[in-house]
């Protein structure tokens, strides 16, 4: 396989749980969210042949840790193995846990296999897992949101209660905490290692000590190039058929497409749906579709200033042509979204007609220039200077969202100003409140990676310590936060369909995010290999495992 030398940067796409599928499937008006007739597929079959070296372009950028409790990215869950095994189907299997399951409401217990073992041969033991889970629930970390009720005391809230079990404590019964385990929040990490590196553990000079199937080894990291990764020929599923697994970093649309069509790079997962002509033409390889639950949209920055202001950010919705958008960002390979978790989260789910009936019977997005004035008319928001809309520089689906946006705003009198940032800068506001400092609206593509419909709105909704780490705009709305809380809470899936829907019927006419459009998940694999999860479960599986020649 080929080698090519390309620019690096680093998004960060938001988004913590997920949805429920099959594969491969035909597209409909039902289960794919209204995408039409597309062939969905959730995994390619898997590898039967060895190869030496394998290529893969990151298209959201070199990241800057690959720490799990601080970052999400494709090469993690190839590097570290979660207790919970998330599937290309979104089904959960055992993983490094053999058994985890409720005992009682509010009491939780994780039983290890006895047979896995890190990169340097040691045996995973129960303080390594304390100490990981530990990790997450830390309201710095990534993951917190999945922990928000656990006992908040470390070492009361997980707890070895045996030489292979971990008891999980929680302050209320907590219906999302099982699914969670199969997301990068429950990544396990050797606690000798991890305490000896410190601040610097996951950065290339610190490393990693991990169980995944893939090891990253000193060195295998040149910042600003590339990270190369080694087979672990002792993976406890077995040794993968890739030897040698290289990541390289590629945020340029055109020249991500051009490399993928000529065989310089030998696959992407999430390719830009702009190059679909590319891509479905003739090449060195071809074009998956699989389901997804991404969307992009775009959301407040500020809990100060007119981003802040519903009605502004209602009046932006209704004046985007969602078709327009459509056909030009997504080129057709998407679908008007009415909120921000979309219908693939619960289409597998109990009460899933419950979720559903809700769902339809919110409106529709519409085109209304003149409402969008009157609202802006209304509102006692600042207008007086544009309002700043930050994307990242380079992709050419954010550039185009941008611009739809300003060209939108300047129909019903808001002058927006786009600032393109360059990857590490604009990762760095998901972060940083310091990041966001002069910025009124961020433009993304999120996702749900794990089953389930509330951990994705709790990240927006909620208040902080209850998990809402991208309330940038200090969203306070009592409904909202008690429908939610008591959906998580509910042990009956009935009761929580019924607050869900509750809750929603608020939040989604305030326009916290204003979705513009779901989408497919695009993959573009060489002709000469297999084995690739091809939904968006790619961000939550080690889909290299199964990589290899046909």
């Amino acid at each position: 396989m080929k080698t090519t030398a390309l620019t690096m940067g680093a998004i960060v796409f938001t988004g913590v749980l997920a949805l429920a599928s099959c594969a491969p499937r035909d597209g409909g008006t039902g289960g794919d969210g209204g995408f039409g007739d597309v062939t969905l597929v959730d995994s390619l079959p898997a590898g039967t042949q060895p190869v030496d070296e394998v290529t893969w372009a990151i298209v959201e950028g070199e990241p800057a840790t690959l720490d799990p409790a601080a970052s999400a990215n494709l090469i993690i869950p190839n590097l570290c193995d979660n207790l919970l095994s998330l599937q290309p189907d979104f089904s959960i299997e055992p993983g490094i846990a053999s058994k985890a399951e409720f005992v009682d409401p509010v009491t939780f217990v994780i039983t290890l296999r006895e047979d896995v073992t890190f990169w340097n041969g040691d045996s995973v033991t129960a303080e390594d897992v304390a100490y990981s889970l530990r990790r997450s629930m830390d309201p710095a970390s990534q993951w917190f949101a999945a922990f928000a009720l656990v006992v908040p005391d470390p070492e009361v809230g997980i707890v070895v209660t045996g030489p292979n079990e971990v008891t999980v404590n929680l302050v209320a019964p907590d219906t999302t905490f099982r699914d969670a385990l199969a997301g990068q929040g429950s990544a396990v990490m050797q606690k000798e290692f991890g305490e000896k590196a410190g601040d610097a553990l996951g950065t290339a000079e610190g490393g990693l000590m991990c169980t995944g199937p893939y090891q990253l080894e000193e060195g295998g990291w040149t910042p600003g190039g590339d990270i190369v990764t080694t087979a672990n020929e002792d993976h406890w599923r077995g040794a993968p058929l890739v030897d040698t697994l290289t990541y390289t970093f590629v945020t340029d649309s055109s020249t991500l497409t051009t490399a993928l069509t000529q065989g310089e790079i030998d696959g992407a997962i999430n390719v830009p749906p702009s190059g679909r002509a590319a891509f479905e033409g003739d090449g060195a390889g071809s074009l998956v579709v699989g389901p997804s639950t991404a969307s992009y949209s775009f959301g407040p920055a500020s809990a100060t200033g007119p981003a802040a202001d519903p009605n502004i950010r209602r009046a932006l919705s209704l004046a985007i042509d969602r078709t327009q958008y459509i056909d030009t960002v997504v080129s057709g390979l998407g679908a008007a979204q009415k909120t921000i978790v979309p219908e693939l989260s619960f289409q597998s789910m109990d009460e899933a007609e419950t979720y559903q009936g809700a769902y339809d019977a919110l409106p529709e997005p519409v085109l209304d220039l003149d409402e969008a004035k009157r609202l802006v008319e209304e509102s006692d928001a600042d207008l007086s200077t544009p309002l700043v809309l930050a994307v990242p520089a380079g992709a050419t689906e954010f550039q185009q969202t941008a611009t739809i946006i300003q060209s939108a705003a300047k129909q019903i009198g808001i002058d927006i100003e786009i600032d393109a940032m360059q990857a590490s800068d604009f990762g760095a506001m998901f972060y940083d409140a310091g990041a966001r400092e002069g910025i009124d609206f961020v433009a993304t593509q999120g996702y749900l990676e794990l089953p389930g419909v509330l951990g994705y709105p709790s990240l927006f909704m909620l208040p902080e310590e209850l998990g809402g780490v991208f309330n940038w705009s200090g969203y306070d709305e009592p409904d909202v936060t008690a429908h939610m809380t008591a959906a998580r809470n509910a042990t009956d899936a009935a009761a929580a369909a019924e607050e869900y829907v509750a809750a929603q019927e608020i939040f989604a006419a305030d326009m916290l995010q204003v979705t513009l459009a779901g989408t497919y998940h695009l993959t573009y694999i060489s002709d000469d290999l297999t084995g690739v999860t091809t939904s968006v479960a790619a961000y939550g599986t080690p889909w290299a495992l199964h990589l290899g020649g046909k």
